[in-house]
């Protein structure tokens, strides 16, 4: 193909900032061959016309955060890095609505919310981070437990197909995709439908005070005794949070409160978990991050070392596999009692075998009630187990894909059945 008239020159045609790939560049080990820095969604849309009129595989990053997690895309060839999308585009205080671009770091977010009084109640448990990523991925944190996920909080969203076409759910629609919730199915897509341009959260009002009653070294049955008094009490803790270093390592508990009369919501807490429990200003050092020693936080795009898993279940499901999978593995544990989400790593020497057996092992304990993901693992782990397991939505989540990128150039394989 003629150099003047490749995909390369189209791209530089399109109006966008286009620089070659270098290796920092790679995506879970694939490598691109250019990276677009749109500046605005019409923008992204042009990149997507050009990648589609020349069959280029896109993958989207933000901070790089979470690039890694789920399965490296079956190719790559232009990598969209969200970085110059990075204005609070509208903060109606009054309405406590703030609508913002993907590339926005989420403490930047924070700390312009913060200014006003408000604030959006996710705790990304990954520092630096970007709003865009953060819906990718479907982030959340401990406060999930009162204040919903990413996709509770989403109240509009702006997004690029496949082919270049702008799509708006929510908020102010400009255009829509008939008979699609855009918000609900892109978040936590990674990547696999199209690019998030921008998009519009349900604020709350900072809490005028809170308070963290943490309970360390009880014992595990201590500890599940205990949480559900806490979690049905009229203290209305925003978050009831777990730490496990190991099965026989140290163990703590802290659950917050917010709002009108923390302290004494707080005392209630205390009560309720014995004497043991201290009440402090703020969580510990540990609360909302993920789980050590097994995790070790990305350097780069081409991701971090280390099992991490992610169990969705069920609050009455959790004494059966601490007492099952979670007893009999070196496992380090964090995550919330009280929505039963919790976090697993594996320390980086465990055996790939071992860790494969390992997950095996918590997803038949789970049976149906429950869900193991594998958010990110090294390559001869992947080899040897499904990081999704079974999905009974799987036939409807094919054609969603179908609908939105039929020609499978949207971070293709990266999600769960290959899509």
């Amino acid at each position: 193909m003629n150099a003047a008239t490749g995909p390369g020159a189209a791209l530089a045609a399109a109006g966008v900032t286009i620089r070659p790939a270098g290796p920092d560049d790679a995506v879970a080990g694939v490598a691109p061959r250019w990276v677009a820095l749109p500046e605005t969604t019409r923008e992204i849309a042009a990149v997507m016309r050009v990648s589609a009129a020349h069959d280029l595989a896109v993958v989207v990053a933000g901070a790089g955060t979470t690039l890694h997690w789920g399965r490296p895309p079956e190719r790559c060839d232009v990598l969209i890095d969200t970085c110059c999308l990075n204005e609070i585009l509208e903060h109606e205080a009054g309405d406590l609505v703030v609508r913002v671009q993907a590339g926005v770091p989420v403490e930047t977010l924070a700390e312009a919310l913060a200014a006003k009084g408000q604030e959006l109640a996710l705790d990304p448990p990954l520092a630096g981070g970007s709003v865009g990523g953060l819906l990718a991925a479907g982030l959340a944190g401990p406060r999930a437990f009162r204040y919903g996920t990413a996709r509770d909080l989403l109240i509009g969203i702006t997004v690029v197909l496949a082919d270049g076409t702008i799509a708006k759910a929510g908020g102010k629609v400009v255009k829509n995709v008939a008979g699609y919730d855009l918000g609900k199915l892109f978040t936590g897509s990674y990547g696999t439908l199209g690019v998030i341009a921008d998009a519009t959260f349900r604020l709350h009002p900072l809490p005028a005070a809170r308070a963290c009653v943490v309970w360390s070294g009880p014992t595990l049955d201590e500890i599940l005794a205990a949480v559900p008094a806490v979690t049905a009490s009229q203290a209305e803790p925003s978050a009831v949070e777990l730490d496990r270093l190991a099965p026989d390592g140290p163990r703590a508990v802290a659950v917050l409160v917010e709002g009108a009369a923390a302290a004494e919501r707080a005392r209630a807490v205390r009560d309720l978990l014995g004497e043991k429990a201290q009440i402090a200003d703020e969580p510990p050092r540990w609360w909302g991050r993920l789980p050590e020693p097994g995790f070790a936080e990305p350097g780069g795009r081409s991701g971090g070392g280390g099992v991490l898993l992610e169990i969705r279940t069920v609050p009455s499901r959790l004494p059966g596999l601490f007492a099952g999978a979670l007893a009999r593995t070196d496992a380090a544990v964090r995550g919330s009692l009280a929505s039963a989400v919790l976090r697993v790593a594996l320390p980086a020497e465990t055996d790939p075998a071992a860790a494969a057996a390992f997950v095996s092992a918590l997803r038949t304990e789970l049976a149906d009630e429950g869900r193991v993901v594998v958010l990110s693992a090294p390559e001869p782990v992947t080899r040897r187990v499904d990081l999704w397991g079974h999905v009974g939505g799987l036939a409807l989540m094919r054609r969603i894909k179908d609908r939105f990128d039929p020609d499978r150039r949207m971070s293709p394989g990266r999600f769960v059945g290959g899509i």
